[in-house]
């Protein structure tokens, strides 16, 4: 679809062997790797990249293969590679961080390192438990607030989340998050992504905000939900349970 001839190259779990794997990509010279990672796999493929002299601005890693563990023993070395950042990249400046270390690093109540604050995991972490307590108050303004949620009112808040950019703002999450809006039937509720690229010490964004093409994913998505609900003789939810 896009002009690309894709050569896929298994590696063996964990991936701490993958000289045989790099020497067919030294072999090949690839246009591009795309590095669909996860834990070491993800640095030995960036030092297995150094040793056989491949560009490492070549390199791009899916966004669990994005993170400062996934270069930290590479560092310099890894000085270039790509990875995509869903809605939480490295945003150490962002107000909700410098809030953290001003509230409870600066009082000598953070329960980590300081210097992980504003790393990715941690903005990862922390946008996941942002989500939690919005969708808590999104369900206790339909259903009482100050109320102790159930966890069918729960369910109802997280699938009617309204996050708008005046929203993120007032929770100091600007620059690190698009609009989030979801339903019963969207969970996601938002298909974007950013670029963002080490630069030997850091993550620094190198791309705007990308959409993924739904029409592609969606019959995707439908497609495995079909197999798994009739693997698992599960009934779909009626469209009338959707309904706000």
């Amino acid at each position: 679809m896009h002009g690309f001839e894709l050569e896929l190259l298994p590696v063996t779990h964990p991936g701490v062997e993958q000289k045989a794997t790099w020497l067919k990509i030294r072999q090949s010279r690839p246009d591009y790797v795309f590095l669909w990672g996860w834990g070491v796999m993800n640095s030995t493929a960036l030092k297995e990249a150094v040793a056989t002299g491949y560009p490492r601005e070549k390199m791009y890693g899916v966004w669990w293969s994005g993170a400062e563990p996934d270069v930290k023993d590479v560092v310099a070395g890894a000085k270039g590679y790509n990875a995509l950042a869903m809605q939480h990249g490295a945003e150490p400046n962002s107000k909700i961080a410098q809030d953290i270390l001003k509230m409870v690093h600066d009082k000598g109540q953070g329960t980590g390192p300081r210097d992980e604050v504003g790393q990715v995991l941690y903005m990862r972490g922390l946008s996941a438990a942002m989500l939690a307590v919005e969708g808590v108050r999104r369900a206790q303004e339909r259903f009482g607030k100050g109320k102790v949620m159930t966890g069918e009112q729960a369910r109802w808040g997280y699938e009617n989340l309204a996050l708008d950019q005046k929203t993120l703002d007032a929770l100091g999450f600007a620059g690190v998050m698009r609009p989030v809006s979801t339903s019963c039937a969207d969970h996601m509720g938002a298909a974007w992504a950013r670029i963002h690229t080490w630069d030997g010490a850091k993550w620094n964004f190198t791309s705007d905000w990308l959409q993924a093409d739904m029409q592609i994913i969606n019959p995707m998505v439908k497609q495995a939900a079909d197999k798994y609900a009739g693997e698992k003789k599960l009934t779909r939810r009626p469209a009338s349970d959707c309904q706000s």
